[in-house]
Parts: structure tokens; sequence; C-alpha cells
């Protein structure tokens, strides 16, 4: 049995049980109007799917802002704020681990909300989404506090809220190799993720999956994948890309 078509059949599981799979797209480190950023709003165009962009604040452009000043259908988000590496060298890469002060991790996030909302006004939704996608699990409870409303990293959590206010809906998919070659993990592995992720959601959880791509370090492989699960997802019944709008907004609103 192909990947594609075990997606086919968990979908349909999720149709039988009269529920819609939810999806979200979230990609990472935007910075700048980029020939790769053009390709990746391409595909947003073709596919019709909302798309979720991370922005790093302090090295964001107006470039980037003027670029993206006509997209309806792309939310920014905030990718934590300089995307630097705190920690030291025997440990996994993190801007926002246990290794400073919390009250200066804070700030820079407080300071690169404003640098977002300047850029992007009403675009700029106050989601964290951590660099590397670690975050100190002391800080997770002060986000609330200096006005963020949602967090993202990966991987399945054990609730919607990781805190009082503050919903958290992270990405489940990567489609790049990290700990490998760094090229695309391949459509079996990928799908594989996919459908185990959209299982767990369907009998566990009302979480959306996470597609997670990264528009300045994908090859081919990983955009000719993109395109084909964005366009065969538009097609399907029975499942549903998310705006991170939709997604990340209270209950009330997203029913």
């Amino acid at each position: 049995m192909s990947s594609w078509h075990a997606l086919d059949e968990e979908i349909a599981r999720w149709r039988d049980a009269g529920r819609v799979a939810e999806l979200w797209w979230r990609d990472d480190d935007a910075v700048d109007a980029t020939a790769a950023l053009d390709r990746l709003l391409g595909l947003q165009h073709q596919t019709g799917q909302p798309l979720a962009l991370a922005v790093v604040p302090a090295q964001a452009t107006s470039a980037l802002a003027a670029r993206l000043a006509d997209e309806p259908d792309v939310d920014v988000l905030q990718h934590g704020y300089a995307h630097t590496n705190h920690a030291p060298p025997t440990d996994k890469k993190s801007e926002l681990g246990p290794y400073r002060p919390a009250m200066v991790t804070l700030g820079e996030l407080g300071t690169g909300w404003l640098a977002l909302e300047r850029l992007f006004g009403p675009r700029a939704l106050p989601v964290l989404v951590p660099p590397w996608n670690r975050i100190a699990p002391a800080l997770v409870p002060t986000l609330p506090e200096i006005g963020f409303c949602g967090l993202s990293t990966f991987g399945r959590h054990p609730r919607a809220e990781a805190v009082r206010g503050l919903r958290q809906v992270n990405t489940h998919v990567d489609l790049i190799d990290w700990k490998g070659h760094r090229g695309f993990v391949g459509t079996e592995a990928a799908l594989a993720t996919l459908v185990m992720a959209l299982g767990a959601a369907r009998s566990a959880s009302e979480e959306p999956i996470g597609m997670l791509s990264h528009h300045l370090a994908m090859d081919e492989a990983g955009w000719d994948f993109l395109r084909s699960l964005l366009g065969r997802t538009r097609t399907m019944s029975g499942v549903e890309m998310r705006a991170a709008k939709r997604v990340f907004a209270s209950r009330e609103a997203r029913a």
C-alpha cells in the first residue's frame, strides 16, 4: 500500500467518524524578500492554502513587510528574537533556554513583538515560535503576561493550553532531515509521520496537525512533495488546511 493511499485511508476514517481533519502550514526563518520567499508565496497562491510565516524580528526587513503587504492568506508569527543560540556547546541549540536571566529573554521578546507590529501591523499574530522549537519550561507561564496568546513548537503535547490564556498548537511533520543529509526527509517518511499524527489526533486529541517547511533550506524534492500535499489536501473531502489566525483563536471563535 502506497503512503499516499495510507493518507487517503486515514482521512476516510475521519469522514466515517463525521469529522474533519485539521491541518495547518508553518514555514520558519523568514527575514527578507528573497527568491525562495517568492517561490513559497507562489506555491501558496497556486494551492490556495493559508500559510503561517514565522519571522525573525531582529532581522526582519522593510522589504519583507512590503512583499507581504498584499498577501491576505499569510499570517506572521514571531520566531524568537534574533534566532541566536545561547546554549553552551554541550547542549542543543536554543535562544529561549535557561541560559540567561528570564527578564533579559522576555525583554528581547517584547522588543521583537514591537518590531513585528511596526512592520506588519494586524497581520502579525501574538504567537511565539521558539527558534529550534525549544523554550525553557519556566518561561512558558510568563508568555501571556507579555502579550502572547499562542505558542508553537514541534511534536505532540499533552493539552491545548500550555498555561491559562496560551493556546499551544505545534507542528508535527518537518520536511527536512536536519540530523542527516539536511535535504527532504522523503515522501515515505513524511507521509508516515503525517498519517501517524492524524491517527493520534483522531483518537486522542483535537489538535490540528502542523506541516513545517523552511523556504530558505528546501531542496527540489521537498518543494515537489509540499506542492503535491497542499494540492491533494485542497481537493480531498474530510480534511481542511486552517489559517493560523483561526488555529490560535479562542474555542468560541474557531467554532
